[in-house]
């Protein structure tokens, strides 16, 4: 097992990743997309999700492959961006094909909450169907982590949170990578705001190699005592549903199908919860599609896909430490970065 070589999730031949950012409004737009249309499924685990087009991705309902994902900023205004997505998509001639010619592009999508201090007064429409635009246009190999596309507002229970990314090559060459934006109500650092929950899991020193908090027990008593909890009209009492969220997207190029896409779903919320303290509350949406290109046969499907779920979780976790780890300070921001403590 390595390093993928750029250590995202478009070391899986054929994904793509394309970022927009509105620094004005604090928030954006992240999409996933492939050469070729994808198998995937997802899971829900938090108590507070915010979706589209999810229950098509059910291993029994009828659509096999998706064209793209969308991870947005906007609460339920960022679920158009996938419409964006969708226009492009359309123009390109790609989609789901049905009997009368017509193309339907599918593009499921989920958000996060990170409309502070009224940003949505300023704009006279939705601007994240341009979001959406503007982030397929930007569709590539390389990309930006840490406060860009759907985590440019993200906010961790102590710190910024953000985009974050990561991969792995398994023996077998089989590619497992992650994508991730960090919301959650629950802390990615132990008290004192230098020691990440993922570090057992950290490979080539990716968030700053500084091991495994020994003093750990505090944190583990004072969950809720965060910095987040504390911020205007946040009240754990008062507190909107839809403040809090890990949205993520793991790929494979693994020939795997939509059931075993759902069930690496299901795994790699084990990542979240190595990652995250508290994870999947009722004031989380927290959710995990998977995606497969299909690429690579597996030649032992039930040990290679559970290896993949553990690889996919694994990734995960490292993924949620570099978006707080790579997050930088802009003006007007509601929470310190990692680096204003390290």
């Amino acid at each position: 097992m390595k390093l993928g070589s750029k250590n995202l999730i478009t070391d899986v031949p054929g994904i793509r990743v394309g970022n927009a950012s509105d620094y004005a409004l604090r928030s954006g737009t992240t999409v996933l997309s492939s050469d070729k249309n994808m198998t995937a499924s997802y899971q829900v685990m938090g108590g507070s999700p915010g979706t589209k087009d999810t229950d098509l991705l059910e291993p029994d309902k009828l659509v096999k492959k998706i064209d793209a994902l969308v991870l947005s900023g906007g609460s339920a205004f960022g679920l158009d961006a996938c419409s964006g997505v969708m226009d492009l998509l359309q123009k390109e001639g790609k989609g789901y094909q049905t009997r009368s010619g017509s193309v339907i592009p599918i593009v499921p999508g989920a958000i996060i909450f990170d409309l502070y201090a009224g940003q949505q007064d300023y704009w006279e429409e939705n601007p994240y169907r341009s979001l959406g635009r503007r982030a397929y246009e930007a569709l590539s190999k390389d990309f930006e982590i840490g406060n860009v596309g759907g985590g440019t507002g993200a906010l961790t229970g102590s710190l910024k949170g953000g985009l974050g990314s990561a991969s792995v090559v398994l023996t077998s060459g089989i590619t497992v990578g992650a994508l991730v934006v960090s919301n959650p109500l629950g802390s990615v650092v132990t008290k004192g705001d230098k020691h990440f929950w993922a570090a057992p899991f950290e490979m080539n020193g990716e968030f700053g190699n500084l091991g495994v908090d020994t003093h750990y027990e505090e944190t583990i008593t004072d969950y809720l005592s965060s910095r987040k909890t504390k911020l205007p009209n946040f009240t754990m009492e008062n507190s909107s549903t839809l403040d809090n969220t890990t949205i993520a997207i793991v790929a494979t190029d693994a020939d795997i199908s939509k059931a075993e896409c759902k069930r690496v779903a299901i795994v790699s919320h084990d990542g979240i919860a190595r990652a995250i303290y508290p994870s999947h509350t009722q004031a989380d949406g927290d959710l995990v599609f998977c995606v497969s290109t299909n690429e690579k046969k597996l030649k032992n499907p039930i040990m290679d896909t559970l290896e993949i779920g553990v690889a996919a979780s694994n990734c995960l976790a490292r993924a949620i430490a570099r978006s707080v780890y790579s997050a930088k300070a802009h003006k007007n921001d509601l929470l310190p970065t990692w680096e204003n403590y390290n």
